[in-house]
């Protein structure tokens, strides 16, 4: 699903997925280290994780983020 999401993100592209690896491109949510490398990374944001829905604030609900 990541490759996917970051060809879509760079228009069909493969470069980006080719030069930058998976941890950087989709961090893992659930890491101190991925929740912060996912803020700093520029939008549209590609972010991974395996939390239960209902683990996810309520304004996630109320977003535009794309699950």
């Amino acid at each position: 699903m990541l490759e996917l999401l970051s060809l879509i993100r760079q228009d069909g592209d493969p470069q980006w997925c080719r030069s930058v690896p998976n941890w950087e491109r989709g961090p893992w949510l659930e890491t101190l280290l991925g929740y912060r490398r996912a803020r700093g990374n520029p939008r549209p944001r590609i972010i991974s994780s395996h939390l239960p829905v209902q683990m996810f604030p309520k304004s996630f609900f109320t977003s535009k983020a794309k699950v």
